[in-house]
């Protein structure tokens, strides 16, 4: 498994957890976190804005993706 991976299940996994409603929600807040970091890395494809018509595009599309996934994935700001 991915190191990144590792790290997010066990910040959703904590060790000490039992409870199957708490396993449940943890589950969630794993896929959460999933998602999130693919939003980061897709949002750091942007690149620096400059006058150039094809950046000011690539910008807006990277943008536009972002956006779909947050909606997609019901993930909030």
């Amino acid at each position: 498994m991915n190191e990144r991976i590792k790290e997010l299940y066990l910040h959703a996994f904590p060790p000490s957890l039992n409870d199957s409603t708490v396993c449940r929600m943890s589950a969630e807040k794993f896929a959460e976190l999933i998602v999130r970091e693919c939003i980061s890395r897709i949002e750091g494809c942007a690149v620096e804005t400059s006058p150039d018509d094809f950046v000011k595009g690539y910008n807006k599309g990277v943008s536009k993706v972002s956006s779909q996934v947050k909606q997609h994935f019901g993930v909030e700001e």
